[in-house]
């Protein structure tokens, strides 16, 4: 199999307003836009796209169509602490935890978008020394 793309599609009854919160506070763009579907794609990383579904629609397996639930997505930046600044200061963003230092590696914070989606916004940083075998130096 040779995959062409891959991105996450988010199952909402909140399409609009999910699709303008990751367009307002985190850098996409829309390339498609119905009322039961959004397609959007980072300004400055065209590889990363992500989608917005309405979980009733027709196209959803019948079974399945309700809201996301128990998704976090990671975003890797550049500089957590310039978005940690800029996020908490934004109005509409939830904050549902802090920006903190991990000893498995991590500076980061999560938020949370209209549909319930978390997102953690991370900066690699080096890991505490407990966690050596992780890393695969023990």
């Amino acid at each position: 199999m040779r995959i062409e793309s891959w991105y996450p599609v988010i199952m909402t009854d909140r399409v609009a307003e999910t699709a303008a919160f990751w367009q307002t506070h985190l850098g996409f763009a829309p390339v498609f836009v119905a009322d039961w579907y959004v397609h959007l794609r980072h300004a400055t990383h065209p590889e990363v796209n992500l989608a917005v579904l309405d979980h009733a629609h027709e196209t959803v397996p019948a079974g399945y169509r309700r809201p996301v639930g128990g998704v976090l997505l990671n975003l890797e930046v550049e500089d957590v602490d310039a978005e940690w600044a800029r996020l908490q200061a934004a109005e509409g963003v939830e904050v549902l935890q802090p920006l903190r230092d991990e000893a498995f590696g991590q500076r980061h914070f999560i938020i949370r978008d209209p549909a319930g989606t978390l997102i953690d916004l991370i900066r690699v940083i080096p890991t505490s020394d407990a966690y050596a075998d992780a890393r695969g130096e023990g």
